[in-house]
């Protein structure tokens, strides 16, 4: 299996059994996200046992692109600081803008080693309409960190 097909089959993955998805009872942070060009829609919930994130909720509907990434998000910052949730971002975003050729310090060797299940969305930034899919999720989760 070949890393394209390797990185498509996470993706459906995460479609297909969405990680963390339903509602927190009492979330300390909350957001809505819509994608109005595409109808991609979600909630983001984020509750904390002191600066780190102890639950996470997502639900929504819209396309797997939108739908896996937030999947992969959520498992991505269970355990971690707003500031280690920052940096995630950050490199997320990074990740998304990069031109084909720039080094993001992940090791193809070792796919999954530096940004895990998050690194199967690389082929994203090929389709410049499919990053704010992509993006939906990250960028409710800062409306929600920065309520």
């Amino acid at each position: 299996m070949g890393l394209e097909e390797l990185y498509r089959e996470v993706i459906l993955d995460h479609y297909r059994n969405p990680r963390n998805q339903g509602h927190l009872e009492h979330p300390q942070a909350s957001a809505q996200g819509v994608n109005p060009l595409c109808g991609d829609e979600i909630t983001i919930e984020v509750s904390f046992d002191g600066d780190k994130v102890s639950e996470v909720a997502v639900d929504g509907q819209g396309c797997s692109i939108s739908q896996s990434s937030a999947s992969m998000m959520t498992e991505a910052i269970k355990g971690k600081s707003r500031k280690e949730i920052n940096k995630l971002v950050g490199r997320f975003r990074q990740m998304m803008s990069l031109d084909e050729g720039d080094d993001l310090g992940l090791d193809p060797e070792r796919p999954g080693a530096v940004l895990g299940d998050i690194e199967a969305l690389q082929g994203v930034r090929q389709y410049p309409v499919r990053i704010k899919c992509a993006s939906l999720g990250w960028n409710t989760l800062l409306e929600a960190l920065d309520a």
